[in-house]
This record gives structure tokens, sequence and C-alpha cells, in this order.
């Protein structure tokens, strides 16, 4: 499964020199790892972010943002942004933002 090449690039470019990120194939798409937990990743033209889960609902609310429905069953926790929703680059630094925070709140794997 194909994922936006594009979008990939432009996250890896606002994490560049970040330690502790490992690029792994996910989903069929493309995924971030911070010490071993996933914080951000492409999935055809939508990004995931993982995200805290008492935020999750209110994150929800935000312009282009869905529960992550990739079993058919919504995955609490784990967002998808739709294209529109990352268009400018602030925006897609305050969901990379928010799923390296979460990340980086938990455990090393």
């Amino acid at each position: 499964m194909a994922y936006d090449q594009d979008l990939a690039e432009r996250i890896r470019g606002e994490l560049e020199g970040e330690d502790g990120l490992v690029e792994k194939k996910m989903f069929g798409g493309w995924a971030l790892m911070l010490n071993g937990n996933m914080a951000v990743g492409v999935i055809k033209d939508d990004m995931v972010v993982r995200a805290d889960p008492e935020q999750y609902d209110a994150l929800l609310e935000l312009p282009h943002a869905c529960p992550m429905d990739f079993t058919g069953r919504p995955m609490k926790g784990w967002i998808y942004v739709a294209p529109d929703g990352l268009a400018e680059d602030a925006d897609l630094r305050a969901w990379i933002g928010r799923g390296v925070a979460y990340a980086s709140s938990l455990p090393p794997k």
C-alpha cells in the first residue's frame, strides 16, 4: 500500500536531529518510533498521530481530525489527520508535537 512520501519527508524534516527516532514500515504505511513507541506516521494520504487518551476527544474536535479506523473499529488514542489539516507548516508542527509529546511520556521499549 502506498503512502504520501512527501508528507513523510515533511515530517522527517520537522524532527531532524531528534534523539531516539527510528523509521518503520507499519500498517501498510510509514511510522516514526520514539524510543520504541510510535509517535506519528503516514497511512495513504493521512497523518497518523498517537494522542494522549485524556486529550483524545478534544483533539477529535479539531478540523480535519478523525478516529483512526484502520480495522473497522476506531482505535482510541490514535488519530488520522486529513491532508487539508496539514497544509500549513504550523499545523503539521502542532500535530507532530502532540504525537511526540505523548510518545515521550511513555516508558522506552
